[in-house]
């Protein structure tokens, strides 16, 4: 089977086109945890499948975590198959990818720039949550419908931080009992004048990625409405480097590169 591996601000994925491959939709998780196993195969944080449109798309997307499990959407993922797409010959400049969060359009900005407009808000709810002895103050935001959870977390001196300490933090949040589907739990430190640090710690990577697509998208949606930036081509520094997010009448737009890390084929049989 062909594959491609992408990556978006060190968020790592392996594509492939199952309009070709066929592979059974009852065997892409189990494909997606070994795929994704960095030790034993090629490595990454998801999988993404491409499969026919149905709803009037380019084509659709299927989205697996490392683990095996069905995610709703990735917006970096989707930002890597909107290039995907157009490189392949599936879609022209604009791409549209069928979720089951719903319909994500990308635009090409250039070879390896790509924006994508994410799923619109579906839940939005403030809460306290308790977790390793202490009380955090917790936006909730769900992308699409179904949702992508995101649990959105000021803390201050982010960078400075133990990443032990904040790992076991994450992890005691993503599976807090507010949250009935678990969260990516995003923690954010506004940094300058529309420009905001954040590290995700992920629902199904069970770890903290070097980026999160939607997670700064959500972040960001939370700070406009509460008046913090401005919503316009705000500034996201994550660890595996910078995105760009705007959030206006029309929609939450993440901006940001994309790189073909390697082409080449994969032994289906061995693996399944």
């Amino acid at each position: 089977m062909e594959f491609t591996k992408m990556q978006g601000t060190g968020n790592d994925f392996i594509i492939i086109n199952n309009i070709e491959a066929k592979i059974p939709v009852e065997k892409l998780g189990e494909l997606a945890e070994k795929l994704c196993h960095r030790k034993f195969s090629i490595g990454a944080d998801g999988l993404m499948v491409v499969d026919s449109p149905v709803f009037g798309g380019d084509f659709k997307m299927r989205y697996y975590n490392a683990d095996g499990s069905f995610g709703e959407m990735c917006g970096n993922g989707a930002r890597c198959l909107a290039r995907f797409g157009y490189e392949n010959g599936f879609a022209g400049e604009v791409q549209h990818i069928e979720t089951i969060a719903g319909m994500v359009i990308g635009y090409r900005q250039s070879e390896s720039m790509y924006r994508v407009r994410l799923n619109d808000v579906s839940v939005r709810k403030e809460m306290d949550v308790s977790a390793c002895g202490n009380k955090y103050h917790c936006a909730y935001l769900e992308l699409g419908d179904p949702g992508i959870p995101h649990a959105v977390v000021e803390m201050k001196g982010l960078k400075e931080m133990d990443r032990e300490d904040l790992r076991d933090l994450g992890k005691a949040l993503r599976r807090a009992s507010e949250f009935p589907k678990g969260a990516n739990v995003n923690f954010y430190e506004i940094i300058g004048n529309d420009e905001v640090a954040d590290i995700t710690y992920e629902r199904g990577a069970e770890d903290f990625t070097l980026s999160c697509g939607t997670g700064t998208g959500a972040v960001v949606t939370v700070l406009k409405e509460r008046g913090m930036v401005s919503g316009d081509n705000v500034k996201v520094k994550v660890p595996g480097g910078e995105l760009f997010v705007t959030v206006n009448e029309e929609g939450i737009f993440l901006t940001g590169p994309t790189e073909v890390i390697a082409e080449g084929y994969v032994n289906t049989k061995e693996l399944l």
